[in-house]
Parts: C-alpha cells; sequence; structure tokens
C-alpha cells in the first residue's frame, strides 16, 4: 500500500490521523480536534435536533397542578425545534465538507511527500493558503452571511408552507404539526381563499406590467427629449426632473397619500374650486388603482431618466451622422438607432423593474394601506398585491402558514420569469456586441 494511500485511509478512520502520518503536527491535532467536536455533536446532539424537526415536539406547554398549586410547565416550541434542526442539518453539512478536505489535504500532501517534496510546516501551509487560494478566503465570510441570512430563512419559510402554523395552532402552547401540502390544496379549493388569491394575483400581474411600461417608457422618453440639441438648459431641466428620486420614498409616498385624500387632499380641494365634482381617490376600487399607477410613475420615471441619460451618451454620433446622410428623419432614427441601443442596455433593468413591481410593497402599503376593503377577499383589500397581503396575513393576522404558501408562490413567478426573460435578451445573448 503506498503512502498516500495509507495517508487517506487514516484520515478516513479519524479527522487528523493523516496529517500526523504526514508529519504535520500542528495541521493535524487542529483537524483532529474538530473530528472530536464532530463525533460528539453527531453522537449526542444531531439525534435530538433531527427528531425535533421531524415530530416538531410532543409536549406543549400548560398549566399542571401541584398540590393545590397550578404551575406553568414549559414544553416544546415546534418553531424553535425546527430553526435548531435546520441549523443542526446545515452544521451536519459542513462537517462533512470538512471531513472530505481532511481526506483530500492529506492524499495530497503524501502525494507531493512520495515525489520527495518536503510537507509544508503549519505557517507555510497559511502562507501558501493566501497565495493560491485568497479569492476564496475573501468569499468565506460573505458566502457565511448567504447561508445563515438568506438560504437558511429561506428554508424555513418554505418548511412552514408544510405544516399548520396558523392562528389558533400557536406555539408553545400548542403544537405545530406537519400537513405536507394542505394549505396550498386549501389555497386552491376553499372559496374564500381562491377567490382572494386569484384576484390579487391578476392585480399583482397587471400593476407590475403597468407600473414597469410606465416608468421606463416615460423615463426613456424624457431623457430623449433632454437630450435633443434643440433643448436648452439640460442640466436644469435634470435636476428638477431628478428631484422626486432624491426624496425619500416612505415621506414621498405619505406625502401623497394625503394630498390625494378624499376629505382635505389639495388635489380634491383644487378640484372643487374650479367648480369639479371630487374624485375619490383613494376610496374607489379603480380609481384607487389608477393612483398608484400615478404616484408609482412620478417616483420611478426619474431613475429610467438617469440610465437612459447614460445610454444615449455612448451612443456613437457617427450612426446618427449617417442617418441624416441617407436622408432618415427623426422617428427613423429613434426607431433604428436610439430603440435599439436604449432597449439593448436597459433590458435586464426592465426585467429588473417588472420583478421588482411584483414585490413593491412600499408604494402600495403606504399609500392606500391595501385598501378600499373589498369584502369578498380574505384578509385583503382591492390594492394588495401578493407581498401586501403576505405581510397582512404573516404579522396581522398570524397566519403564517398560508403567509408561506403566498411568498413561495411569489418566488416561483419572480425566478421563472426572470430567468426566462433574461435568457432571452439580445444583451444576454449578444453581450460581446458593445465594447
Amino acid at each position: 500500500m503506498s503512502s498516500k494511500s495509507k495517508a487517506a485511509i487514516l484520515s478516513i478512520l479519524f479527522m487528523g490521523l493523516g496529517q500526523l502520518y504526514n508529519r504535520q503536527w500542528l495541521k493535524g491535532l487542529l483537524f483532529l480536534a474538530a473530528g472530536m467536536l464532530g463525533i460528539y455533536f453527531f453522537i449526542f446532539e444531531l439525534y435530538d435536533y433531527i427528531h425535533g424537526l421531524i415530530t416538531l415536539g410532543d409536549t406543549p406547554s400548560g398549566f399542571v397542578k401541584v398540590g393545590k398549586m397550578t404551575k406553568l410547565v414549559e414544553g416544546d416550541h415546534s418553531i424553535f425545534m425546527m430553526i435548531k434542526g435546520l441549523v443542526a442539518l446545515l452544521a451536519a453539512l459542513l462537517m462533512a465538507a470538512y471531513y472530505i478536505l481532511n481526506i483530500r489535504d492529506a492524499h495530497i500532501v503524501s502525494a507531493e511527500r512520495a515525489r520527495g517534496k518536503r510537507p509544508n510546516s503549519f505557517k507555510q501551509s497559511l502562507v501558501m493558503l493566501e497565495q493560491k487560494h485568497f479569492a476564496y478566503l475573501v468569499l468565506l465570510p460573505p458566502f457565511i452571511a448567504i447561508v445563515f441570512l438568506s438560504i437558511l430563512p429561506l428554508i424555513f419559510s418554505i418548511l412552514i408552507a408544510f405544516t399548520n402554523y396558523a392562528d389558533p395552532i400557536l406555539p408553545p402552547a400548542n403544537l405545530v404539526d406537519w400537513v405536507a401540502f394542505d394549505n396550498f390544496s386549501k389555497m386552491i379549493n376553499i372559496k374564500a381563499w381562491s377567490t382572494t388569491f386569484t384576484g390579487v394575483l391578476q392585480w399583482t400581474i397587471v400593476w407590475a406590467i403597468l407600473a414597469t411600461v410606465t416608468t421606463y417608457i416615460g423615463g426613456v422618453l424624457v431623457a430623449i427629449l433632454i437630450h435633443q440639441p434643440a433643448i436648452r438648459f439640460k442640466k436644469f431641466w435634470r435636476t428638477a426632473l431628478i428631484i422626486p428620486f432624491a426624496i425619500p420614498n416612505m415621506v414621498s409616498l405619505l406625502v401623497m397619500r394625503n394630498m390625494f385624500n378624499n376629505q382635505f387632499g389639495p388635489v380634491n380641494s383644487y378640484l372643487k374650486f374650479f367648480g369639479l365634482k371630487g374624485i375619490p381617490w383613494l376610496t374607489d376600487p379603480f380609481w384607487a388603482k389608477v393612483t398608484v399607477i400615478l404616484v408609482n410613475m412620478w417616483m420611478g420615471i426619474p431613475i429610467t431618466m438617469i440610465l437612459a441619460f447614460g445610454v444615449l451618451s455612448t451612443i456613437p454620433r457617427d450612426l446618427y451622422e449617417a442617418a441624416d446622410a441617407d436622408g432618415a428623419g427623426s422617428i427613423h432614427k429613434f426607431r433604428y438607432i436610439t430603440m435599439p441601443m436604449v432597449l439593448f442596455s436597459t433590458a435586464p433593468l426592465l426585467i429588473m423593474q417588472f420583478a421588482g413591481n411584483i414585490n413593491n410593497f412600499n408604494v402600495i402599503y403606504l399609500l392606500t394601506n391595501g385598501e378600499p376593503v373589498n369584502i369578498n377577499y380574505q384578509f385583503a383589500g382591492h390594492t394588495d398585491l401578493l407581498v401586501t397581503w403576505l405581510y397582512k396575513l404573516a404579522l396581522l393576522q398570524s397566519q403564517f402558514s398560508f403567509a408561506s404558501v403566498i411568498g413561495i408562490f411569489i418566488f416561483v413567478i419572480v425566478a421563472t420569469f426572470s430567468i426566462w426573460s433574461y435568457t432571452r435578451t439580445r444583451s444576454y445573448k449578444e453581450e460581446d456586441m458593445i465594447q
């Protein structure tokens, strides 16, 4: 048996033995200590955490009579047990990866020894790690942050959709159970839920399309208009039109909410001053939807305008001069030069704006709060999007399982559309068109 096979087998038997065999004493001791911690975790901790993740608890909290006194006895908290189980699974996966790394390291060092090369000391190993794998060292902290702050919460929220975690079944007084696809079935088959989901989904799609198209077209047209040679005071117009973007969204939306107030809002006051009838901007379903579209245009057009300015400034003037020489008019130059170049550069942005508008919580919640109320909907109003309905279900009604189901639907819709549409854009297929 070769020495490199011996080192690998020793590392398989126990972490660190292969490094000790290769005479890398400090590295071997570190792997050995990690292996001992791993064994302790797998033997004494992992089973309890996995059992808790599977069962979600056996004993709820409650009052127990002890003699003449009633005492509160703390039971199992299903949600905490689920979180601990997920963290334990993640720790087990990381330990397995570390175990494989230990075997690979022992095999590589042993192969180098077989070629007559002296194994690196611990200090030399650190220097080698910094020189050859510096990129991985830099990416390690953000990777850990992504795992614990993004991936783990995402998995947790998905798992909630397969439980009955909703009022009145709330821990620690009650234990949560796994219910498989029961929540998805209720969302589709129970009329109150299916009617609400269908209606809110339809408005969400309509809103995303209108909000994206209006702000995109408006921003591009404004940028093209200001970019025209005949327009004077370009800096003034750019500065004036960028002001809505400079104001915090929350402040703008709250001000707009007061401006469009039916009773004392300045907009209706001016209409009445000129003898016109006030419009129910926020209380009528149709006008409430019109209002959120208009306000979103006011807030979103400056963003697209800035980006369009950048694209317009990069279009070669030779193209326009050649078009002038061929007798092309303004419409033809816009159609065949300006718009294709703008679309090529901003197509990914257009997709991102559409996906962002599906999840545009601030505009809807701060401006209309999802109202006016729809008596046919389950905890939702006429202007609620899926994301605002999710918020109301989770934080106001404690219907966490149904909120998680909606979150899964939102993720599937946004991810599917974004991937499908982006891979079909010219900017994706022809990345080297513009250098």
